[in-house]
């Protein structure tokens, strides 16, 4: 039986991987341009038995999506900037919670209300620290249709895993493309869900030391009973502000990202064996930058790329390991200097990290790009 293929712009692609991961629950808000994720969750989750939820606000939806998780469903929010800037307060509680969420962010012009339909890529350190207090981050940075259908399912496997929110930045052109999207079979991708523990509701802590670093959670209306706080903690999940349970429990929370880097990140390197220059570039921006490495060869260039899909957390020891190989590392990022600020710190002066960006709801061109590298070189 041939598989299914679809012409879908980038958002429809994700709805559907999210739904191929088995999520069952949707709360939103509609905000351009992410608006097309939740009509397709609207029309689809009711086939499959699941929830579809459109809150008063966008605090409202990051809230039922939690709820709904600690319920033990996999659940999806999207949103773009305004819409981002109001989730922060429960995405921190969703980390000092463990509570398992996925949350789209397809990116705009801003601050505020920006360029509600222009492209942009300038929430990158808002991902990582949109929200107060020392806390870990999974972020995903897909390019395509297609790796918006897989990096989302991709992303759900990392919440249910890592049991914390995950968050996937699409900038505005990704989202509304529209690319051929294969559509893969039940069972050909990978879909993890949480564990669930095996003790008695008696035995039970929400939040004990395990060896994977990560307690089981048992669904809500399952048995059991237990306590959960955006305060600091025990392993019963009561409150507690003593110094050494208090310090565990931070340094736990970030281990449990740090300690799996390896399963977490994903790149993609084009041409950088004996690259000289290497162009840093995500989202539909590399695009752009692959087509300049192609360019930049034909001049004799030795140009490559490295695109990162995991930005978050951030690729440091290739990214230093580059540093130590090229001239230069020059950063392309429809904004004004974000994750060059990343590739800067690692590579401690071992190359010239330059930066090209744009904001005014036009994309970086590749002719752009190629007149940096000269610059630079």
């Amino acid at each position: 039986m041939a598989k299914k293929i679809a012409l879908l712009q980038g958002n429809d692609a994700c709805a559907h991987g999210a739904l191929y991961a088995g999520c069952t629950f949707f709360g939103g808000y509609p905000i351009t341009p992410s608006t097309e994720v939740a009509e397709v969750m609207s029309q689809e989750l009711p086939k499959v038995g699941g929830t579809f939820m459109q809150m008063e606000d966008e605090i409202a939806a990051m809230a039922a999506i939690l709820g709904a998780s600690l319920a033990g469903a996999k659940v999806l929010d999207a949103t773009s900037g305004p819409g981002m800037s109001l989730k922060q307060e429960l995405i921190g509680y969703a980390c000092i919670a463990e509570i398992t969420c996925v949350v789209v962010n397809v990116m705009r012009g801003g601050p505020s209300t920006g360029m509600p339909t222009g492209p942009s890529q300038s929430d990158m350190q808002q991902a990582k620290w949109g929200t107060h207090g020392d806390h870990a981050a999974i972020v995903l940075t897909p390019a395509s249709c297609q790796e918006l259908y897989e990096e989302t399912g991709r992303a759900f496997n990392m919440a249910e895993k890592y049991r914390m929110p995950v968050q996937i930045q699409i900038d505005e052109i990704g989202a509304h493309m529209r690319e051929r999207v294969e559509f893969a079979e039940p069972g050909e991708l990978e879909v993890i869900d949480r564990e669930v523990t095996t003790l008695s509701p008696e035995e039970y802590e929400p939040y004990a030391d395990t060896e994977s670093i990560v307690a089981p959670l048992a669904p809500f209306g399952s048995g059991y009973r237990y306590h959960v706080t955006g305060l600091n903690k025990s392993a019963d999940g009561f409150p507690t502000t003593k110094a050494e349970l208090v310090a565990h429990e931070e340094q736990r929370q970030i281990d449990k990202v740090a300690l799996n880097a390896a399963d977490i990140e994903k790149n993609e390197e084009y041409q950088l064996e004996d690259a000289e220059v290497v162009l840093f570039a995500y989202g539909t921006t590399s695009r752009s930058a692959r087509y300049a490495v192609n360019e930049l060869r034909k001049e004799g260039v030795k140009a490559g790329m490295f695109r990162p899909l995991t930005m978050w957390p951030f690729p440091e020891k290739r990214i230093a390991e580059l540093a130590d190989q090229a001239k230069a590392i020059v950063c392309a990022e429809m904004n004004l200097g974000q994750m060059v600020i990343e590739i800067d710190r690692v590579a401690k002066g071992n190359c010239v990290v330059a930066h090209i960006g744009r904001v005014d709801g036009e994309p970086i061109n590749p002719g752009q790009i190629i007149d940096k590298v000269k610059e630079v070189l």
